[in-house]
């Protein structure tokens, strides 16, 4: 019997988010079980008062990376965990699991160091033959484990999150998750101001993002014909942001981590591809979910699985022939 699980996955905080479906199954199908996870330094916070996330093991990559790999190994070592799930695929994650001490090691055959492991599962992204969701492809990881398929996502914002964003919630708001690390997943700022300019009367809008985030959402609301938009980033947690997300009539972000942090609160979503496309596996899983694209898509389009520092055609038509229509028509009606 498993009393001792521990999940390693201290990619992005998109990836981090994606993780928490194995969570979510693990501890329906083993509720007894201890869940521990394993993240990067910074994204520990996703799981500030988690009702079943047993304790969060922290990889500092700063700094003296490979020192503090070496302790966490020796602490991991200390926990005796039965098992440990491997949603990482490169060597650091996979030196991690093969030293863990546990009897079962699950992780991706793409690991340089799956010939360690227990249980090795592939990860295949194609996006003709049979497109499939991170999270499925994640939950082969553990279906030798478990009975039940995939789960969703999920994180549990706190009561002191959700008041902080009852703060600012005055009647009907939309949000807007700007930024992206990659420009060609970005969605262009004139056309977020754009967005902004026609955003019903009624409808508020709040710009949301990290403290990274803060001039582009400053040039976003300067722009604007509105002189209402609330500017947010930096200035909310993560889970505060989700928690907000909660109370929005709905949520425009990138195919991009916030997209990630909606679905994981069932919050209503309209992600926005630009060059990637949702056959990746990475598309929003929300009940209110929609699929912001250009029609019809062009013929360069995608041009890369995680995006470009800029466009290799230099036209960027994959967003730029996205309409504003679009994303209007998805907001919900009064009716």
């Amino acid at each position: 019997m498993l009393k001792k699980i521990l999940i390693i996955q201290t990619a992005s905080i998109g990836d981090v988010i994606l993780s928490t479906a194995l969570a979510e199954t693990l501890h329906q199908e083993l509720p007894h079980a201890e869940i521990s996870c394993l993240v990067r330094k910074g994204y520990d916070s996703l799981f500030h008062g988690h009702p079943f996330i047993h304790q969060v093991l922290v990889w500092d990559k700063k700094g003296t990376k490979y020192l503090n790999l070496l302790k966490l190994i020796m602490e991991i070592r200390s926990f005796c965990f039965d098992a440990v799930i491997n949603v990482q695929r490169f060597t650091s994650s996979g030196i991690v699991t093969a030293l863990s001490g546990a009897a079962i090691r699950s992780g991706f055959i793409k690991n340089p160091l799956s010939f360690c492991f227990t249980k090795k599962a592939e990860h295949r992204i194609d996006i003709n033959d049979n497109p499939e969701h991170e999270i499925i492809r994640n939950h082969r990881l553990i279906d030798h484990l478990v009975a039940g398929g995939p789960s969703r996502p999920r994180l549990y914002p706190a009561e002191a999150d959700i008041e902080t964003a009852r703060h600012w919630v005055k009647g009907k708001f939309i949000t807007i998750s700007p930024a992206s690390l990659w420009f060609t997943k970005q969605y262009p700022e004139h056309k977020w101001v754009e967005l902004t300019n026609n955003i019903p009367a009624g409808i508020g809008v709040i710009l949301l993002g990290s403290a990274a985030d803060t001039g582009l959402c400053a040039r976003i609301s300067g722009k604007s014909e509105r002189d209402d938009i609330v500017n947010l980033a930096g200035r909310l947690s993560l889970l505060q942001s989700a928690a907000l997300m909660q109370f929005a009539v709905m949520n425009y972000v990138n195919d991009s981590a916030p997209q990630h942090l909606a679905s994981a609160v069932n919050a209503p979503v309209a992600g926005i591809f630009c060059s990637t496309v949702p056959a990746f596996g990475f598309g929003p899983l929300s009940d209110a979910s929609h699929i912001i694209e250009a029609q019809p898509s062009p013929e360069c389009r995608p041009c890369g699985l995680h995006g470009l520092k800029k466009c290799p055609l230099g036209h960027f038509n994959c967003a730029e022939k996205i309409q504003t229509k679009q994303l209007l028509n998805i907001l919900p009606s009064d009716e």
